[in-house]
């Protein structure tokens, strides 16, 4: 129980179905949806793309998602990959050649094709109730009467204006500048893609007028994306992966995701007694930025697109977190891994349903960086991820960048299980973070018994190329204990990621919904 006397945030309680997401609007979408028959995967694709009006900078149909589906009737999860592959013209060799040592933020190169969009018509085709049409309802009325904009969503924004180029700017600011919170953000351009999408499917998007502007937009900005590219796109059902912490076993995806990095770190941490520390006293905050590096570092060598990846076994093996734990100095930091990707971002939406048959999604979708590579199509403004970004250019590694290829990526929907039965569909929102951000989760809720509102308000820290970020809610005199231990801290000026996710008490049948205070949602049921 949180102490009334101080700010906080109370669970949501309700019994037939609940939405936690990172908006209220997006939320309220969810539960209609629910409350009118649809199911779980009706209502979170609904709520997801009102995300991309919502919060233009962390997603939109130009980007991808993963998917974590539990259906009705049953306790085994289902994944959905829905990230696009590079285009077939993509060549690490051609890009070296002309001085790139990573992949070019901000070009047309780092823009893969988007996956989200096939995705959600395959997964409402498979596993919905209500019909495509009926889950993007909601967005065109929004896309075309307009949202107004909140709060941390302006902040976001602001940072990530100068970002914006060419026909973005157009699109994505008004009268040249970032939104203040409480003006209207119109997209009617957006609000059209999605009403062929609801009449033709796929189709909608990815043939026709729609790909034409993908197209000859990126080709006129340097790409080499093709119709074919754009018709060729398909997502793909992939087995979860899974790993055990004290009972408690993490479900993740399997690669390209790097859902694997957030199970590595928690086998890792298992060899410390973290429920004898203070939960955010330095030597918890050391043990597990020190278990981050040596995760985050095997995973730069090993995660790829699944085709290339081949030592997956060896990451979650036990014997390799044994390891990499028996390195970790409890007095000192090590040097961070070397950064081989441009894999670092803060910016990606979360949403998870649970209906009153007890279907769960968990589900993540983004454009990678503040508004993706901060490229948009010329006819109707949509504005593209920069997902390429994941890729490496060192040659001969598997994440090596290549045509056809998905990059390696860095969202991760979660789901938590006991005694066989899904027990919390969560997500951590914040690039990188969010293995970390799985873990540290995880850990306040098994070794501190925290409600998983008390586990996503509590502060965070990581330790990002170099770089150890402490939100301010940690004292002052643990930032100067990490530094004495040979961190290098600083006090980031946004916080770090945002975070949702629906307890399920099978005894009671109650629902408990937690959302994050760093972002402007909410949970919402009924």
């Amino acid at each position: 129980m949180r102490d009334f006397h101080l700010p906080g945030r109370s669970p949501v309680f309700a019994q037939n179905g609940l939405c936690a997401t990172s908006h209220p609007l997006a939320a309220k979408v969810a539960v209609e949806m629910l409350e009118k028959g649809g199911n779980a995967v009706d209502a979170a694709i609904a709520g997801a793309v009102v995300l991309g009006i919502c919060e233009p900078q962390m997603t939109g149909i130009g980007g991808d998602c993963f998917v974590l589906v539990k259906p009705a009737g049953g306790e085994e999860v289902i994944a959905l990959n829905g990230s696009g592959r590079a285009p077939a013209g993509l060549s690490a060799e051609a890009l070296r050649a002309e001085g790139h040592a990573t992949m070019p933020l901000g070009h047309a190169h780092a823009v893969t094709v988007p996956g989200a969009i096939d995705a959600f018509c395959r997964l409402s085709q498979d596993h919905g109730r209500a019909g495509i049409a009926a889950s993007l309802a909601p967005a065109i009325r929004y896309a075309e009467e307009g949202v107004p904009v909140a709060p941390r969503t302006a902040f976001d924004w602001a940072e990530a204006e100068q970002r914006l180029q060419g026909a973005a700017r157009d699109y994505y600011l008004l009268d040249g500048k970032a939104p203040a919170p409480g003006q209207v953000f119109r997209a009617p351009g957006q609000a059209e893609v999605l009403r062929r999408i609801a009449d033709q499917g796929r189709a909608g998007f990815y043939e026709g007028e729609v790909a034409e502007d993908m197209v000859s937009s990126l080709r006129a900005l340097g790409g080499t994306h093709t119709l074919e590219d754009f018709a060729a796109t398909e997502c793909t059902y992939t087995t979860p992966i899974s790993g055990t912490y004290k009972e408690i076993e993490l479900v993740e995806h399997p690669p390209n995701g790097h859902g694997a990095t957030a199970i590595l770190m928690a086998n890792i941490l298992s060899h410390f007694d973290l429920a004898a520390m203070e939960p955010f006293g330095a030597q918890r905050a050391h043990i597990e930025a020190e278990a981050a590096k040596l995760a985050y570092d095997t995973r730069n060598r090993i995660i790829a697109d699944a085709d290339y990846t081949t030592r997956l076994a060896h990451m979650l093996a036990p014997e390799t977190a044994a390891k990499l734990a028996a390195l970790i100095d409890p007095a000192r930091a090590m040097a961070d891994p070397h950064k081989l990707s441009e894999a670092v971002h803060k910016d990606t939406i979360y949403i998870t349903v649970v209906d009153k048959d007890r279907m769960v999604v968990s589900l993540i979708y983004s454009v990678f960086h503040s508004f993706g590579s901060g490229l948009a199509t010329d006819k109707f403004g949509i504005n593209f991820q920069n997902r390429g970004a994941g890729f490496t250019l060192e040659a001969g590694h598997p994440n090596e960048a290549a045509g056809g290829k998905r990059p390696m990526h860095t969202i991760i929907p979660g789901m938590l299980k006991k005694n066989g039965k899904v027990i919390m569909p969560f997500g951590v929102m914040g690039g990188a973070y969010q293995p970390n951000g799985h873990a540290r989760f995880l850990t306040n809720v098994v070794d501190f018994g925290m409600h998983p509102q008390a586990a996503i308000d509590a502060p965070r820290s990581f330790s990002d190329a170099g770089d150890m970020k402490v939100e301010r809610g940690y004292s002052d005199k643990v930032r100067a204990e990490l530094a004495e231990m040979g961190h290098k801290v600083s006090i980031p000026g946004a916080p770090i990621g945002g975070a949702q996710a629906i307890l399920i008490d099978h005894e009671s049948g109650v629902l408990q919904g937690a959302s994050d205070p760093r972002k402007d949602g909410c949970a919402l049921g009924y």
